[in-house]
C-alpha cells in the first residue's frame, strides 16, 4: 500500500508540472526547480523506515547533490553558442550526470561517513 501511495503522489505532482509546462513554461520551470521530490521523499522515507538518522542523511545527500546535478543544464545554457540541437544538449547533459554522481559520492563519503 505504501508503494502505491508513493507512486500516486509522485505521478500526480509530475503530471501537474508537465501539464503546467504547456500553459505556463516559466511557472512550470520554477515549480520543477523547487525541491518537490525532496519534500515528498523525506516524510515518505521517514514514515516507511522510521529512522530519523537515515532520513537526515538522505537530506544531507540531497543538499550536496543539488548543485552538482545542475551540471545537466550546462549544455542547454551553451546550446546557442555551440549550435547544439535539443537532443545534443540533452545527451551531453545526461553524460554529465554520471560524472556528477562520482563527485557526489566522493563528497558524501568524505563528509558524512
Amino acid at each position: 500500500m505504501t508503494l502505491a501511495l508513493n507512486v500516486l503522489i509522485s505521478a500526480t505532482v509530475i503530471s501537474f508540472a508537465s501539464w503546467l509546462a504547456g500553459r505556463f513554461p516559466t511557472a512550470a520551470g520554477f515549480l520543477v526547480a523547487l525541491p518537490i521530490a525532496t519534500l515528498l521523499i523525506l516524510p515518505l522515507s521517514y514514515r516507511e523506515h522510521g529512522s530519523a538518522e537515515t532520513t537526515i542523511l538522505l537530506a544531507k545527500s540531497v543538499f550536496v547533490a543539488v548543485p552538482i546535478s545542475l551540471t545537466f543544464f550546462i549544455p542547454f545554457l551553451l546550446s546557442s553558442r555551440f549550435s547544439l540541437s535539443f537532443w545534443q544538449a540533452y545527451g551531453l547533459g545526461c553524460l554529465a550526470l554520471p560524472l556528477g554522481f562520482l563527485v557526489h559520492r566522493v563528497l558524501t563519503r568524505a563528509f558524512f561517513a
